[in-house]
């Protein structure tokens, strides 16, 4: 299902320009961030699952070594190899404008299958960590992808902090989500 909501994205098609190996890619790449994030609890899934939440809690946000390593080896692909420095180079500029303080949870990936969109699924796996941020006063970050996406976002609370744009690539939008008061929410 990740696969398919992301087959458009923007950061998806400058990572794997020729369309035949981006499929198997974005299978390799979902399924190991699932993998490194399902530990915390907190991959939240439609009962259909046509919609899933990947969060990463505070301080556990930050990919290990092991974990980079293994998400390159999902880029591994003959039609693609050239391009994995560039890539690097990209993922690296990410992680570097991610803000280490103060605490927050981080939305690693949201995805709905296309077919499925615009029914609610989205924000019905987003909601359970936002109330919990909220309850809790702590901040929620992610970084939008898709220019459509950010006023999306927006509607829960998250605001734009920056414009990053990827080696001779697209654009993302970090985005900051202080946790709402009690008399707000």
């Amino acid at each position: 299902m990740l696969s398919r909501a992301f087959a458009d994205d923007p950061v998806t098609a400058w990572s794997s320009p020729p369309e035949a190996p981006r499929a198997r890619m974005l299978e390799r790449f979902h399924a190991a961030r699932l993998r490194h994030l399902l530990p915390h609890g907190e991959v939240w899934m439609t009962a259909g699952a046509e919609s899933a939440a990947l969060w990463a809690p505070p301080d556990a946000w930050k990919t290990t070594l092991r974990e980079d390593l293994e998400l390159t080896a999902c880029m591994l692909a003959p039609r693609i190899a050239w391009r994995l420095p560039l890539i690097g180079r990209g993922l690296l500029g990410i992680e570097r404008a991610h803000p280490s303080k103060p605490p927050h949870w981080y939305l690693a990936t949201l995805g709905t299958d296309p077919a499925a969109q615009g029914r609610g699924l989205g924000t019905a796996v987003l909601e359970p960590v936002l109330s919990q941020c909220d309850q809790d006063g702590v901040a929620a970050y992610l970084e939008s992808s898709k220019a459509r996406n950010v006023d999306y976002y927006a509607r829960f609370g998250f605001r734009t902090t920056a414009t990053l744009r990827l080696p001779r690539g697209p654009e993302m939008w970090p985005m900051w989500r202080d946790p709402l008061s009690a008399t707000a929410a």
